[in-house]
């Protein structure tokens, strides 16, 4: 029988039902196990990450290793797979701070580095020599999109590796190991923890080789994520088939709303058929999300417009219950000072047109 994603967000890594046990899974905090069983050490191993990771791993259908952050897991990638010499091809505006980390952490290594835009017709002399091709669709945060599978086949064809930053969609929005990726990598810190209380990442693969590199990788780095935040992510994976759909419905007003608003320019979110990234969306998400960009005049009137909306936050993160939204151009993305990422929330979407709206109000 194939279950529905609601079904296996509530379901995935349950341990079997057995009486007098706890329903969900429970958080294991110790640091130390008693030798001469299957765990020895908290750095190395805990039962609370493998069920998280059993669950994630079915969503992204792979082998899934968390880590204590979004950067752990993109960093540790790089290191595992990146040798002196190498080229890489990074999003020249997918999230900032993997363009950073490669440039001032990995200098040592003589890389080449082409730092291409996600929305540009892919060929095969941009991805030719290169050891890993790193996309990240839809892009932060100006939610540009590629096609997974096409670009899978040049970097292939290429001998290189390719991985997808997944992030923004999710695995319920997006499977691109089903699409020819070799690697899907996120932070679940955003929606798939969906209650902005914890800091987390992972990476999931079809390759048994690469994922115990990469958990060897963990704990020699020791990027290890805490038991707890590990449990309160697998705690909120529960619901994110009913956030993910309330989140995308608050999208699609929000974005029908500002649309050809006076003080709104360059809107984007890729589930709507004005999106020019809609037509290769479509193809391969299988649901767009709360994520929506859009700019205003300046930073001053971005700024005032979050002050004055009553239901929105200022805020550096996405996918929360809470609509936030992050003027990008404060942290160094190559963006228009007045643009705004903003994270529709789990509000009325009556209520939350209505805010944005009135804040909108000169």
């Amino acid at each position: 029988m194939t279950l529905g994603d609601g079904t296996r967000c509530v379901h995935a890594g349950l341990p079997p039902a057995e009486p007098g046990a706890p329903v969900g899974p429970q958080p294991v905090l110790a640091s130390q196990f008693h030798l001469g069983g299957a765990r020895t050490y908290g750095r190395a191993e805990n039962p609370t990450w493998d069920a998280l990771e059993t669950a994630i791993g079915d969503l992204d259908g792979g082998t899934c290793v968390v880590f204590a952050s979004g950067m752990a897991a993109t960093t540790s990638l790089l290191r595992t797979v990146l040798r002196a010499g190498d080229t890489v091809v990074l999003p020249s505006d997918g999230y900032y701070l993997t363009r950073t980390y490669v440039r001032d952490n990995l200098a040592a290594l003589g890389l080449t580095v082409r730092e291409l835009p996600t929305g540009m017709v892919w060929t095969e002399d941009m991805v030719e020599g290169a050891r890993l091709v790193i996309v990240e669709t839809p892009s932060n945060p100006r939610l540009d999109v590629c096609d997974i599978a096409a670009v899978a086949d040049l970097a292939h064809a290429a001998g290189a590796l390719m991985a997808v930053d997944n992030t923004t969609a999710t695995p319920l929005g997006q499977r691109p190991l089903s699409l020819g990726a070799d690697v899907v990598f996120a932070s679940d810190t955003k929606a798939l923890s969906g209650h902005s209380d914890v800091v987390l990442g992972h990476i999931s693969t079809a390759d048994p080789d690469l994922a115990a590199r990469l958990r060897s990788e963990r704990t020699g780095s020791g990027g290890v994520p805490g038991p707890f935040e590990v449990w309160l992510a697998h705690r909120g994976l529960g619901t994110l088939d009913l956030r993910l759909a309330r989140q995308a419905e608050n999208a699609a007003a929000v974005y029908e709303a500002l649309r050809e608003h006076p003080r709104i320019r360059g809107i984007r979110w890729p589930g709507s058929t004005h999106d020019p990234a809609h037509e290769i969306a479509s193809r391969q998400m299988r649901r767009f999300g709360g994520v929506v960009t859009f700019e205003m005049e300046s930073a001053e009137a971005a700024d005032a417009f979050v002050s004055a909306a009553t239901l929105v936050s200022a805020a550096t993160s996405f996918g929360g219950l809470h609509s936030t939204a992050d003027r990008r151009a404060r942290w160094g993305d190559p963006v228009p000072d007045g643009l705004l990422r903003f994270s529709c929330g789990c509000e009325d979407p009556t209520d939350l047109v209505a805010d944005l709206l009135t804040a909108l109000d000169p």
